[in-house]
């Protein structure tokens, strides 16, 4: 944590900086103390590497036996983005190349994005059997706009969701950990306790119930997955037979 008061977390998990699920509980126990520290008045989250997040790790889920694979997937995303949308204080994102499936409903918990320039968006759950994800994606998208996501997997860009007011700023790939830090810093230099009430406050007005809608959107990928509808897709996904994926090669 810098002495700002601003506590950067970095995702470096090369090559795709896709979250397994010991990252995932690292995430959510950083931002979980912070509900006790007051020397934390801002959070920067980003991400080193060629993008911001590749989703969850496939490849584990897939190589967990039983369920335990996508049910710990499902619980962790449901941890984390409660844990950013709890967090005390405002979690601002710094999003660059590519932010798909989990990554995606990571950003639309944030408070604060921005994005470098032709930054894609992919919500990759139809692709991987899974149908969860949309509360928290609805900080991304309006509602058509969303389903439209949802169904093709097809990318959205920075530059739409500029437009949208979703993303704060959008900037050249250079620019976005300074641009980030600067806006944590002006947050940062402000009264705290201003700062963590208005989060509360704007929480309790517009606040989504994560726990209770994510937990009823998880109902249908659990289906899928006892069928093996999800299952088969995730392997198709991992033997990489889905090159329509239109994700970018070279996050396969």
């Amino acid at each position: 944590m810098s002495g700002s008061g601003i506590a950067e977390l970095i995702i470096d998990n090369p090559p795709a900086n896709a979250l397994n699920l010991a990252d995932i509980a690292e995430l959510v126990r950083l931002l979980r103390s912070y509900q006790t520290d007051d020397r934390v008045r801002v959070v920067l989250l980003r991400a080193d590497g060629r993008g911001f997040c590749g989703g969850g790790d496939v490849k584990e889920v897939q190589g967990l036996s039983g369920f335990h694979g996508i049910l710990g997937q499902a619980s962790g995303s449901q941890e984390l983005t409660l844990a950013i949308d709890e967090c005390p204080v405002p979690v601002i994102a710094a999003i660059h190349g590519y932010c798909i499936g989990l990554g995606v409903l990571v950003a639309g918990v944030c408070d604060i994005i921005l994005a470098a320039e032709q930054t894609r968006f992919v919500l990759a759950e139809a692709d991987n059997g899974a149908t969860s994800g949309i509360v928290q994606a609805v900080g991304l998208l309006p509602e058509k706009r969303l389903q439209a996501a949802m169904y093709t997997c097809d990318p959205f860009f920075a530059e739409e969701l500029h437009s949208y007011g979703s993303v704060y700023r959008v900037v050249p790939v250079p620019e976005l950990a300074d641009a980030a830090r600067a806006v944590a810093e002006q947050i940062a230099s402000k009264r705290s306790a201003v700062i963590r009430g208005i989060k509360s406050a704007v929480k309790g007005t517009i606040g989504r119930d994560i726990r209770k809608s994510y937990r009823q959107e998880l109902s249908y990928t659990l289906e899928l997955n006892m069928s093996g509808e999800a299952r088969d897709a995730r392997e198709e996904f991992v033997d990489g037979r889905r090159r329509g994926y239109r994700h970018g090669d070279e996050i396969q």
